[in-house]
Parts: structure tokens; C-alpha cells; sequence
């Protein structure tokens, strides 16, 4: 992880494999990538005076004891689990952030984004927007981990890069931590039967077992993006579905 040198008004630091098989593969690699990352691209930021935001995550919550989340909410989080590379990677990145912000004065956007699905997702993401609707085109059964009855809100892509740019483009003050995501909650079951439906899938689901720590209610509470950024999402699921389960028709074809 070297620094890199450019002349730039605002960074947007995106990078991290967000899939837990993905972040899980190498977790060493996944905290360096979030920690040393942060570090290089605000050593730039300060350095060129760039704005620069920071896409942080809603596993910052962890397993949350309160729900919907809201930004002032410090988090449940295992500090040595299986998923922890990722949760603590984000949770020390967002503390450089701010660190950054108070010491050297960057100015600096965090947003914590909540699960976002959508076309250009690779087919072994990992996730469980992909995998269902891979599983379902292909006939094969349809995996849900637990009972199926842990919720999660899902954000089309589109609405979440809206909200992206509405934060790096919001006034100064606005640093955040601002929640991005879809405020509705729906089961995995649901979801998985919902994706079954609309691709005309033979499927059946079959339950797995839970993976540790894997959060049992995901919701944002996104009344300061309301406030701060004019934002909410736009896409109900159902045509968010629609869009990814296209993509995914033609990618598989080919």
C-alpha cells in the first residue's frame, strides 16, 4: 500500500471488497486495505487540499440492539469475529477521518451505506441479492442462511450514487456520519421467494446454517440525509429487481 500522487478536488474512497466471503479470504489484507488505505488517500486529501469521502458501512453497527440505526448509535460489533476484518477496518477508517478532520483540518464526508445491489454486481459477489438471483436463473436451489427471518434493507445503485454525490457536494459542515440506504425492511425469505417469482425460477430454498455474527435486522434511519442532503431513495425494490435480474439474464447467456 503505497501513497499516490495526483492533482485532484475531491476523492471518493470506495475501495474494499464489501462481500464477506470476498473480505474473509484474505482478512488481513481487508484491514490494511481500510486502514493503511485511508491513511494514503487522506495524506492526499491534506496534501492538495482535496474534499474526500469516506464509504463507510452500516456493519460499523455490528449486530445492532437498536433498531432502526441512526447515526449517534455506537455499535455492536464482535471485535475478533469472522467478520470483524471488515467491521473494525471501517470503524478505525472512520476515526482517521475524523482525526484527520480535527488535526489537520481535511475536509472530509463519511456515509455509511447500507446494503446496495444492482447491475455490474459480479456473479460470485458473494451477496445475497447475486447469489439468490444467480441461483434462481440457473434453477438451482435457492440458499437462506438461518431461518430466513433476519431483515435487511436493499438500495438500487442508482439511488445510492445520488446520495454519494449529494454528500461530497453538501456544504462543508456536513461531515457526517450520514446513514445512505433504504429505510425498507424486508426478510431474506421474503426477498429469496420474491426473486424467485419474478424470474420464473424452478428453485426451492433451502436453509444453511447462520453464519457467526451475521446481523439479525439491518434499517437505516435516514432522517439526517432527509434533512441534510434532500435525499431518499427513489427505486422501490420490485423494478430494482427487475433492472438486476436483466443484467444477470444477458451476463449468464453470455
Amino acid at each position: 500500500m503505497q501513497p499516490i500522487f495526483l492533482e485532484v478536488d475531491e476523492i471518493y474512497n470506495l475501495a474494499c471488497p464489501a462481500s464477506p466471503i470476498h473480505y474473509q479470504y484474505n482478512p488481513v489484507k481487508t484491514v490494511k486495505t481500510s486502514v493503511m488505505g485511508a491513511i494514503n488517500m487522506l495524506g492526499l486529501a491534506k496534501r492538495v487540499k482535496a474534499k474526500i469521502l469516506q464509504a463507510s458501512t452500516s456493519e460499523v453497527y455490528g449486530n445492532p440492539s437498536v433498531h432502526p440505526q441512526k447515526e449517534d448509535y455506537w455499535g455492536n460489533v464482535n471485535t475478533i469475529g469472522l467478520r470483524s476484518c471488515y467491521d473494525e477496518g471501517k470503524r478505525c477508517a472512520e476515526t482517521l477521518f475524523f482525526d484527520y478532520h480535527r488535526q489537520n483540518k481535511v475536509n472530509i464526508r463519511v456515509a455509511r451505506i447500507f446494503n446496495t445491489y444492482g447491475p455490474r454486481m459480479h456473479p460470485n459477489d458473494g451477496r445475497v441479492v447475486s447469489n439468490f438471483i444467480v441461483q434462481a436463473l440457473q434453477n438451482h436451489d435457492v440458499s437462506v442462511y438461518g431461518n430466513g427471518s433476519q431483515t435487511r434493507s436493499f438500495c438500487y445503485v442508482d439511488d445510492m450514487v445520488e446520495g454519494l454525490i449529494r454528500m461530497m457536494d453538501a456544504p462543508d459542515e456536513v461531515i457526517g456520519p450520514v446513514n445512505l440506504g433504504n429505510p425498507e425492511e424486508f426478510s431474506i425469505r421474503d426477498l429469496a421467494e420474491e426473486i424467485i417469482q419474478l424470474t420464473g425460477s424452478r428453485s426451492k430454498i433451502i436453509f444453511k446454517p447462520l453464519p457467526q455474527d451475521d446481523p439479525l435486522q439491518r434499517k437505516p434511519d435516514i432522517s439526517l440525509a432527509k434533512e441534510r442532503l434532500a435525499w431518499k431513495p427513489k427505486i422501490p425494490l420490485k423494478d430494482g429487481l427487475h433492472h438486476t435480474i436483466a443484467y444477470f439474464k444477458e451476463m449468464l447467456a453470455l
